[in-house]
């Protein structure tokens, strides 16, 4: 699916640029979250070192979600969309409506986040 080419309030606030980022850091944060998880297990560190895993596995699904859902939460927070070149100044979202879709975005985007994060350092935690 290709990327929407223009701001949709509380959808999609990101181009084909930045969607990239957002899932370059999915792949890498996923990525640290299993490297450190199978080193925490085969070391036979403590259940409780286990739970670092949170942390990667958090912001590897912060990544995938905002790249698939052509959605940046840090944006939507701050009221930007940007949908040219990385390293272009993101644009601002005057409207307060549209700002408010946008924070509400934002916010399930982190919790979801935290939610897998949780449910993967719990399932290190228990091996």
């Amino acid at each position: 699916m290709s990327s929407p080419d223009h701001y949709i309030p509380g959808v999609c606030n990101i181009g084909p640029a930045e969607t990239r980022v957002r899932r370059l850091v999915g792949w890498g944060g996923s990525s640290a979250a299993v490297v450190l998880a199978a080193g925490l297990i085969a070391s036979g560190a403590a259940a409780p070192w286990r739970l670092l895993v949170f942390f990667p596995a958090s912001l590897g699904a912060t990544g995938f979600l905002q790249a698939g859902m052509h959605f940046c939460a840090g944006y939507g927070l701050r009221a930007f969309s940007n949908f040219g070149p990385m390293g272009h100044p993101p644009d601002t979202v005057e409207q307060a409506e549209f700002r408010a879709l946008d924070r509400r975005k934002a916010r399930s985007i982190f919790a979801w986040s935290l939610g897998i994060g949780a449910a993967a350092a719990l399932a290190a935690f228990l091996v």
